[in-house]
């Protein structure tokens, strides 16, 4: 994984365009259709997030958040979550080192105590690792629903005797130190939020892929950027 790019031209320019979210839909079915086991699926969909990574970088992005398992992705087969749920470790171990060079900082969203011990050891590791790194914020959203995250922020203020406002509920969200997307990208062809940043996204431009999450190339990417910086964002107004 090398992040360097070649040249500075407006290839490399991504105007407009602070955070980006993405749903990594389609690993299953991108093995299914040729004749392998979902687990190779998964395992081919990592390359795709190390390649993705370095274009983010190369493309100026300054925060890149992963969805890489839900609330929700417990109801698969024990198997499949037990595999989905080391991948995160294994990324990390072969990654880290390259990560650090390129001055990647590595944060969380998600309830981690559900998460296998030597998975949330990895990833407290990499967090620590990197908190001084100022280049792209990589984002992975492990265990993590948009409902869950708004809801344990009610709580914690109703505990705390704290008003609610649009700013004060910010602050207690996972996201509380970085902007909102400004564009969503679902690969895999649905076109769903899938309980993801629910509260976050109120004004994210979205952009959906047919194209399975393994197969996700620097073209479909640069493609999704290219078409959001013709939009005309008006977050209401005229």
């Amino acid at each position: 994984m090398n992040f360097k790019s070649e040249g500075d031209g407006e290839m490399n320019q991504s105007a407009g365009i602070s955070h980006i979210a993405i749903i990594m839909d389609g690993n299953g079915r991108w093995a299914e259709r040729r004749g392998l086991s979902r687990t190779d699926g998964h395992l081919e969909g990592v390359s795709a997030v190390v390649r993705i990574v370095k274009r983010a970088s190369e493309r100026n992005v300054k925060f890149l958040t992963l969805y890489t398992f839900s609330a929700e992705n417990w109801k698969r087969p024990q198997k499949e979550v037990e595999f989905i749920l080391q991948l995160p470790k294994k990324f990390l171990f072969q990654y880290l080192p390259e990560l650090m060079r390129n001055n990647v900082k590595i944060n969380i969203l998600g309830d981690l105590q559900q998460l296998p011990y030597s998975t949330r050891e990895a990833l407290k590791h990499a967090v620590k690792k990197t908190a001084k790194n100022d280049g792209l914020q990589l984002n992975f959203a492990l265990n993590y629903g948009g409902r869950q995250e708004i809801l344990k922020a009610f709580e914690t203020m109703k505990e705390e005797g704290i008003a609610f406002t649009e700013e004060s509920v910010e602050r207690y969200l996972y996201t509380n130190q970085m902007p909102e997307p400004d564009l969503l990208i679902r690969t895999g062809g649905e076109k769903r939020l899938s309980n993801f940043l629910l509260w976050q996204m109120a004004y994210t431009e979205f952009y959906f892929s047919d194209v399975l999450w393994p197969d996700f190339s620097n073209e479909e990417f640069d493609k999704a950027l290219n078409e959001f910086n013709v939009r005309h964002r008006r977050f209401g107004g005229l």
